[in-house]
């Protein structure tokens, strides 16, 4: 599991002495004194201890330099270490926060135009129709096939293309068509689409959309056919009517007028949709029910009835990999008994129905629902499940393996910045001991899920214990005179003196165990939290 991108960036320069990202500049010169007191190589007589002061004392000068600067501190807040050494110049013509910041995000978005313009993204989709009974008669298995493929571009910020083609087989018969769609961003809250095709349905159209309000959209489409002269016109209402769901209307005016009235809900957990569509020669009726059992797996159910149409969708889908998902589906209608075959692979998508029976035919219906369903179930308990869980096992062995060397470094310089905060920490905590106040006892950061099993088992031991770092020693060194300690909200704890990120790429915790005024008390807070105690909820 990934740590969140979403949270902070750009802290760790606070983080190491140990104010807030808000910090005034005398906060700034205040900790920068304090921090080069201890690490003030002067300080120290012997070789070992003098080079480690160096090393941590640059970091200190480092920071300090960076954050006592407006300028600088102005494009670390924005764009961190990489923009401080970008080389951009902070001579006269940039002297001004604004205009440092008016440059960078000139200099950020040219970077963006290029990526934009030299990314494409294609998708595309495999369909083939599969027939048990046409193979049974001696006809072949193959009853139709068809392929698409789309091409999008993003040719500059307020403009993209979009073209495409399809090619379908059915029997003897088959045909295609090519299409071009390009798109202009008006403005933040409209835009307008042209789009032709040639082929099959050769058409030309334009299409545009406005947010009419910060919840409802309105889509106003024009088409008209190359065939046959005809044209159709079509409105969208769209509407927020949550945080999760949204409704919307459609009115289509042409040769097969129609209105249909849909509304969609999602949430982390499930999803479910529903359209009601009646037209001058047919009706019809859909929805869907999606649930998640995990981030990999997922079950659906789906209905469709009108006058073309009645059939009952049920079936599920399994993420096998990060860009990978496998859907198994079991239809039945007055087409047919089917199995669907998914295979979702980024914008890619093969998809392969296979009809099993013409006839409804409720015993056939029945079994082959269950029998297959039986044996997906065990296959996936006795064979998929064992192989990706083995896989993933292997995966973080190897990622472990690749950060091993990082982590022990970081270990080590982690070490040797306690080394020198304790004999200063020593006599805090034995006058906070004198005096009753505020002693840690036990400190802890690393992984969350280390921290949570640092209790089982002897054999799991060595695993959590490579996890996650004592720092009980840093924690009482920041203990103010005050018996109080506060680790500031938004700054990642693997930046403070004498910590370090055993586990990166994980979400991570600090547990502390301390004593304040003859009493117990135990926290535990995540990577980006604020921590102030004493405090009376911590009791134990």
């Amino acid at each position: 599991m990934r740590e969140e991108e979403s949270g902070p960036q750009n802290r760790e320069l606070y983080a190491l002495l140990h104010i807030s990202p808000e910090a005034s500049d005398e906060e700034i010169r205040k900790a920068y004194r304090q921090w080069a007191q201890i690490y003030h190589p002067d300080k120290y007589q012997a070789a070992e201890m003098k080079e480690i002061a160096t090393e941590n004392f640059q970091r200190i000068c480092e920071a300090y330099e960076i954050l006592s600067d407006e300028n600088k501190r102005q494009i670390y807040d924005i764009y961190g270490m990489e923009g401080v050494n970008s080389g951009l110049e902070l001579g006269t013509k940039l002297n001004k926060a604004e205009e440092i910041k008016e440059e960078l995000e000139k200099l950020r978005r040219q970077k963006e135009l290029q990526k934009v313009a030299a990314h494409l993204r294609p998708s595309g989709s495999i369909l083939a129709n599969l027939s048990l009974p046409q193979f049974l008669e001696g006809d072949g298995i193959m009853k139709g096939m068809a392929m698409a493929s789309e091409v999008q571009s993003q040719m500059s910020k307020h403009n993209a293309v979009a073209i495409g083609g399809n090619l379908a087989v059915n029997g003897n018969a088959g045909g295609g068509a090519a299409s071009v769609v390009f798109r202009h961003q008006m403005s933040s809250v409209s835009s307008i689409e042209f789009m032709g095709s040639m082929g099959l349905r050769a058409l030309l159209g334009v299409q545009t959309t406005r947010h009419i309000s910060t919840h409802s959209t309105a889509t106003m489409g024009l088409a008209m056919s190359l065939r046959d002269g005809s044209v159709n016109l079509s409105n969208t209402w769209t509407r927020q009517l949550s945080d999760t769901a949204h409704g919307n209307i459609q009115l289509s005016l042409g040769p097969e007028s129609s209105i249909a009235v849909g509304w969609q809900k999602k949430e982390q957990k499930r999803s479910a949709s529903g359209e009601i569509k009646i037209g001058t020669g047919s009706f019809g009726a859909t929805a869907h029910y999606t649930h998640r059992f995990s981030t990999k797996s997922h079950g659906r159910i789906a209905g469709r009835i009108g006058s073309t149409a009645l059939e009952l969708e049920l079936g599920g889908g399994r993420k096998i990999s990060e860009f990978s998902t496998v859907r198994m589906l079991y239809t039945v209608g007055i087409q047919g008994i089917f199995w669907k075959f998914e295979l979702h692979r980024g914008g890619q998508k093969l998809i392969v129905p296979v009809l099993l029976s013409r006839q409804l035919n409720p015993f056939f219906a029945t079994g082959a629902f269950v029998i297959p369903t039986s044996l997906y179930f065990v296959l996936k308990r006795f064979v998929v499940k064992p192989f990706y869980l083995k896989r993933e096992k292997q995966k973080a062995s190897e990622n472990m393996e690749k950060t091993l060397g990082q982590v022990r470094e970081a270990r080590a310089a982690a070490k040797k910045a306690q080394q020198l905060l304790q004999n200063v920490a020593s006599r805090k905590r034995s006058r906070q001991l004198e005096t009753g106040g505020l002693v840690v006892t036990k400190a802890l950061y690393g992984s969350r899920k280390a921290l949570k099993n640092r209790s089982q088992k002897e054999e799991v031991k060595d695993e959590v214990a490579s996890q996650i770092i004592d720092v009980t020693l840093p924690l009482n060194f920041l203990v103010s005179e005050s018996a109080q300690l506060k680790l500031h909200e938004g700054v990642k704890k693997s930046g403070i003196m004498g910590f370090c990120d055993p586990c990166p790429g994980e979400p991570k915790q600090l547990y502390v165990e301390y004593t304040f005024d003859g009493n117990n008390f135990e926290v535990i807070v995540d990577d980006l939290d604020e921590l102030l105690i004493p405090q009376d909820s911590h009791r134990i």
